[in-house]
């Protein structure tokens, strides 16, 4: 029996399920390895399609000569006709320069370096392909390492990327001594980031503005991972980077590759990991940048027909089942980290990856759910082996996140134990929380144990990342949560000196719900937040489109509202320094689900503990607060208040002393308990 299984009796009456689908995923590794040596070998075709310079001789040797060697293009277009390469290095010749069917469907063409000199750094070129169904057209290649939008118009060419050795970007010693964490014991606490919109000017920022005025505020806010959002190619700016069209081309909207690699480089000084917003899904349906159909055959890399086809998503599926597609996949993840730096991957869209229904049922948690006929069981092979392969470029230490709501069992088992070989899943079900409960009740209706079972639900030994907000609550049609707190009075109540009941109220929820959710939601997982939200940026997010004037008003991030010192975002900035540096302090990755040690729905107030020392207390009630109020504790002594979100430094109004010690009495721990406050107390001496 599968360690998977012996570990959760609930999945005994899948067992043989498990059992075969384990067998399968052995089944394609085993032939992978049999056929390829390994599968990192397997996932090397970034290495052998596209456009690559074979130097000669002696340029090989290091002689200072022109270039002697030949340019090699490949494609994989087994339903086309007649392929051609045409560029600028041909003026745009359409049919000079056919390629030949080299077997298996691939197209070749080599072009010697001497003949023609424009084929160089920078140059642009296309196919044009005769395809399956009789047409012609000019077609991105698969395998485009730099892509650029045309002058006039929105259509993409591909760019050569081969700069002199005298040019090329250098990591550096730094580069090689950097070590991410050891995220099985540390925790990731992760900022996800938008490099387009992370500018508080309107306009689209670059990679080069991002190192130099983002990643120091990354760093000062005390986050260790920074993830990055729409960096692989995508032709709609407002898709937030989700509908890729080139999948091996880091977007020029931001500046160049070399750009990219520096930005992480200077992260990686800081010591932040970075990891890739990575969508291995689905592609854009664009027939003129991206994969759809490329050689006139809507299967090659997309299952064909609607089962192809994201029915909400307007985007391709990827075709799991062909080892084709797995390759170019594989291939794609060991391209950005090894080509890049990359420490790991956010992993979009599982969910739709792995049923046919795309995950839109109305509840999941049966076995049929999960173990029916509307697995992709091949989108559960490609996962295992995206997972195997990042332990192999990563060993010992990858980040592998799924963005899976539906709870699969095994998502982060390690694929030895007939698991998916995740490290985390995102706990997506944490958020809509918390949007529900704004929406739907006032404060006097929340209800402790719900709070505590929302928050607290999930299985042991399956680390998640918990968060309050991504860039998904914050979407047009929606709003920051801050926004969703008070609403119109942030543009006229968040001067300091200025009271008011409705930024007040939201001021302490916002602190309360985001230390609730890392301390009760994130033992033995991670937190994440995204960019402006620590310190609760308000509005919502919008790319610029027809329907707003394409204006960037919303696809920005307003960095000067924390700067400035008359107005309170820098109370919820300093709040979250403070709440991130505790968790360090505890090492919240290493400890077990928190201990309950109090429900008290009368006053609504809820107390638990965590790494055996810490009591966290937190009275959501708006108006009920008293002294000499008894909660009970496992360990008697002395506390210390470390940490209170009422606390003047953090925009409250001090209610509570921090220097005063709290004695147990009995087995009570008596302290003031101010209403909407929560306050953390650790154990001195016992």
């Amino acid at each position: 029996m599968l360690p998977l299984v012996e570990k959760d009796p609930w999945l005994r009456p899948v067992a043989e399920t498990i059992e075969k689908r384990h067998a399968d995923y052995l089944r394609t590794r085993s032939w992978i390895e049999q056929e390829w040596g390994s599968l990192y070998a397997f996932a090397s075709a970034h290495l052998y399609f596209g456009l690559h310079y074979e130097a000669s001789e002696a340029e090989k040797k290091g002689a200072d000569v022109p270039r002697q060697g030949e340019w090699v293009f490949r494609e994989w277009l087994p339903h086309a006709r007649h392929v051609f390469l045409l560029g600028d290095f041909n003026a745009w010749d359409q049919t000079s320069h056919a390629l030949q069917p080299v077997g298996g469907g691939v197209w070749e063409i080599r072009i010697r370096a001497g003949e023609y000199p424009g084929l160089c750094h920078l140059s642009r070129y296309k196919l044009y392909i005769h395809d399956s169904n009789g047409q012609w057209a000019m077609r991105m290649p698969a395998y485009a390492f730099y892509a650029l939008q045309e002058a006039g118009n929105k259509d993409f060419s591909a760019v050569v990327w081969n700069p002199s050795p005298a040019e090329s970007f250098a990591w550096g010693e730094d580069e090689k001594r950097f070590q991410s964490p050891d995220f099985s014991q540390e925790t990731p606490f992760i900022y996800e980031a938008h490099v387009g919109m992370a500018q508080d000017k309107e306009g689209v920022g670059t990679y080069d503005e991002f190192r130099r005025n983002v990643l120091p505020r990354v760093k000062q806010a005390g986050y260790n991972v920074l993830q990055l959002m729409g960096i692989a190619e995508h032709p709609y700016y407002g898709s937030f980077g989700y509908h890729v069209s080139n999948f091996f081309a880091p977007s020029s909207r931001f500046g160049s590759p070399d750009d990219l690699k520096a930005l992480i480089r200077e992260a990686h000084k800081m010591g932040i990991s970075v990891v890739m917003d990575v969508v291995h899904a689905h592609f854009v349906e664009n027939k003129n940048e991206g994969l759809n159909a490329l050689d006139g055959a809507d299967d090659l890399y997309s299952y064909a027909g609607d089962r192809g086809t994201h029915p909400y998503w307007g985007s391709r599926m990827f075709n799991f089942s062909r080892n084709e597609v797995r390759r170019f996949l594989l291939s794609n993840l060991r391209y950005w980290v090894e080509e890049f730096h990359f420490d790991g991957f956010r992993f979009d869209g599982v969910t739709a990856m792995i049923y046919w229904h795309r995950g839109y049922v109305e509840h999941f948690g049966t076995y049929e759910n999960y173990f029916g006929s509307q697995v992709d069981e091949d989108a559960l092979i490609y996962l295992r082996l995206a997972n195997d392969l990042l332990e192999e470029l990563r060993p010992g230490n990858p980040l592998s996140i799924a963005e899976e709501v539906s709870g699969m069992p095994g998502m982060t088992a390690p694929t030895r134990d007939g698991g998916m070989g995740f490290n985390f899943r995102l706990s997506m079900g944490i958020p809509d929380f918390w949007i529900r409960l704004l929406k739907e009740k006032r404060d006097e209706e929340w209800r402790m144990e719900e709070l505590w079972r929302t928050v607290n639900d999930r299985l042991d030994g399956v680390p998640q990342i918990a968060y309050v907000e991504s860039h998904d609550q914050a979407l047009v049609g929606d709003q920051t949560l801050a926004f969703r707190l008070m609403g119109a009075w942030m543009y006229k109540g968040m001067a300091t000196g200025f009271s008011n009941p409705v930024v007040d109220r939201g001021m302490a929820l916002h602190k309360m719900i985001r230390l609730f959710t890392l301390f009760a939601g994130a033992e033995g997982g991670g937190y994440l937040n995204f960019m402006g939200n620590e310190f609760g940026h308000p509005e919502w997010i919008d790319f610029p489109r027809p329907g707003n004037g394409d204006s960037y008003r919303y696809a920005r991030r307003q960095w000067h509202l924390v700067d400035d010192p008359g107005l309170k975002y820098r109370f919820l900035a300093s709040f979250d320094r403070a709440m991130l540096a505790l968790a360090s302090r505890i090492g919240l990755r290493r400890q077990g689900f928190a201990h309950l040690l109090y429900l008290d729905e009368g006053d609504q107030t809820l107390a638990f503990e965590l790494a055996e020392r810490y009591v966290f207390v937190f009275n959501w009630h708006p108006e009920k607060g008293r002294a000499s109020y008894r909660v009970p504790v496992r360990r008697r002594g002395k506390y210390r208040l470390v940490l209170c979100t009422d606390s003047v430094e953090f925009g409250g109004f001090g209610r509570v002393e921090a220097e005063t010690g709290f004695f147990t009495e009995e087995e009570y721990l008596q302290i003031y308990n101010i209403n909407r406050a929560a306050q953390v107390f650790a154990l001195e001496q016992s």
